[in-house]
């Protein structure tokens, strides 16, 4: 798998040296509520590890998972996967983290997002990217609006989170919305 250039990051290949940037955010509430149910137990370093390694051996070639990454020094910033890919109907759904909180707001995430649909549109030739958000997370609702992403859906109080339930909103991004962004841009 090729490396991808932005202005201001790469999205590169996992390297056993990430491990350390990782266990950084995998334990930290503030980065994980927003994430999977994957977070709600400590995991462990043989949990990253697991996780690591598994990306390292190609065990999913169904997945595509990159290191968003300073371009000039390949320093770990977060990370970002497509995953669930359907090739028959030409489908994946997004992953994102910004691992620590000195690299949020900064638009690294837009910028690896931009990255993945030239990726994703332009050499996998997938027309829809499916992205979701909890609905207490508008920092990052916003930043996939930004992005070319449209609210599909809710998925009414389907998330359990500090004593209350909220909506999981679905967005989605096809190929023809993107190209047409892309056009107005050039």
């Amino acid at each position: 798998m090729s490396r991808l250039f932005g202005e201001r990051i790469m999205l590169r290949e996992y390297r056993r040296e990430d491990l350390e940037h990782m266990r950084k955010w995998v334990n930290d509430p503030k980065v994980v509520d927003n994430l999977s149910d994957v977070f709600l137990a400590p995991q462990t370093l043989n949990n990253t590890e697991d996780f690591l390694e598994s990306i390292l051996k190609g065990e999913n070639r169904n997945n595509f998972n990159f290191v968003i990454a300073d371009i000039n020094t390949e320093e770990y910033f977060g990370q970002i996967d497509l995953f669930n890919l359907s090739w028959k109907n030409r489908s994946a759904e997004i992953g994102i983290v910004i691992g620590s909180k000195e690299n949020r707001g900064r638009g690294l995430g837009s910028e690896a997002l931009k990255l993945i649909q030239e990726f994703a549109f332009n050499r996998l030739n997938l027309n829809r990217l499916v992205i979701e958000v909890h609905s207490y997370n508008t920092r990052a609702h916003k930043c996939y609006l930004k992005s070319g992403f449209k609210e599909e859906g809710r998925r009414r109080q389907a998330y359990y989170m500090h004593g209350k339930y909220c909506d999981t909103i679905v967005l989605s991004l096809l190929k023809s919305e993107y190209e047409e962004m892309k056009s107005r841009f050039s």
